[in-house]
């Protein structure tokens, strides 16, 4: 009953993720639903992070990712303010603690929450990277997808939404209809995309195929169908291998849009409404950009820094003398 409720407000990928979430608490904590108490929620963490003597040498944690135990945490709740909502059962508050409350000093409390997410900065490919997939690509189809993703910025799962009439060829942009949180949104992308999705939709497409969805499988028993992420997966997998790449997910080249649209000026909110994003908190971490940009602003800064210091200083001395 909770993932048919699930079912209708999210994504088929999020729904598996729930209830793969779910089966794995379970697993962990074999008690029946309304018997788990927080003791079990935390003996459900101490497993997910396994053996803290063993850390791995990427981030610094063990066992499960703290971003997966989250999220799992998540889901949890998600099942057990459910089953309190609908107040048909005994269970009269949801077992999994908000957080571990402290106290600061002036007697104010504070909650501290489960589990710590790091904040790290988004991984993002060098122009050379993007140039080797984008080479190592077989079809135009494969290539209109991933500047789908590194011009505009757009999900796998948005790119795989696209119907034929969301490419707004005259406005240069794409309307995106379902996206992340069912909002919807015009995304305008360069040239270099229309160009490509035009080769693809003329050369490749079958004339026959069974959807209005953009992007479909090209050959076999599945030809003219939409095509799925887990052909996506495949599609980038092979690429990757091709281009002696060990990294460019779908992720990576959203992010690796974002980050050089940042980097060439464009404005934090319209780097926002670009990516899709709700809260301006989540585009906040196109700040960083690169390296090379952050030394530039760093040396500028310091450069009138100096001046002014130097300024006063001349100041001070022609009153001394």
């Amino acid at each position: 009953m909770y993932l048919e409720f699930v079912a209708g407000r999210v994504r088929p990928n999020t729904l598996r993720a729930v209830a793969f979430d779910l089966k794995t608490f379970f697993t962990v904590v074999a008690k029946d639903p309304l018997e788990v108490a927080a003791a079990d929620i935390f003996e459900f963490l101490a497993d997910q992070r396994g053996d803290r003597r063993v850390v791995r040498l990427s981030d610094g944690e063990s066992g499960m990712s703290a971003r997966t135990i989250a999220r799992r945490l998540s889901s949890v709740s998600g099942f057990y303010s459910y089953v309190v909502a609908r107040g048909d059962t005994s269970l009269a508050t949801n077992p999994v603690p908000r957080g571990l409350s402290t106290r600061r000093q002036g007697g104010r409390s504070r909650s501290i929450p489960l589990v710590r997410v790091p904040h790290t900065l988004p991984k993002i490919l060098a122009p050379a990277e993007v140039d080797a997939l984008l080479e190592a690509l077989r079809t135009h189809r494969d290539r209109a997808m991933v500047l789908a993703m590194v011009l505009g910025g757009l999900r796998r799962c948005e790119v795989l939404g696209l119907r034929l009439g969301d490419i707004q060829v005259a406005e240069r942009s794409l309307f995106i209809a379902d996206g992340k949180g069912g909002r919807q949104r015009i995304t305008p992308i360069s040239n270099v995309f229309f160009a490509v999705v035009g080769d693809y939709l003329r050369c490749e497409r079958p004339a026959n195929a069974s959807t209005d969805r953009v992007f479909v499988t090209l050959k076999g028993p599945s030809r003219g169908q939409a095509l799925s992420a887990e052909g996506v997966d495949v599609i980038m997998r092979g690429a990757r291998q091709r281009a002696g790449l060990q990294r460019a997910t779908c992720h990576q080249l959203r992010h690796t849009c974002l980050t050089r649209l940042r980097e060439a000026g464009m404005a934090l909110e319209a780097v926002q409404a670009q990516a899709g994003h709700i809260s301006i908190e989540s585009t906040r971490i196109y700040l960083h950009l690169t390296n090379d940009w952050l030394a530039r602003e760093y040396h500028r800064a310091s450069e009138l820094i100096d001046a002014e210091q130097a300024a006063e200083l001349l100041a001070m001395e022609a009153i001394n003398s």
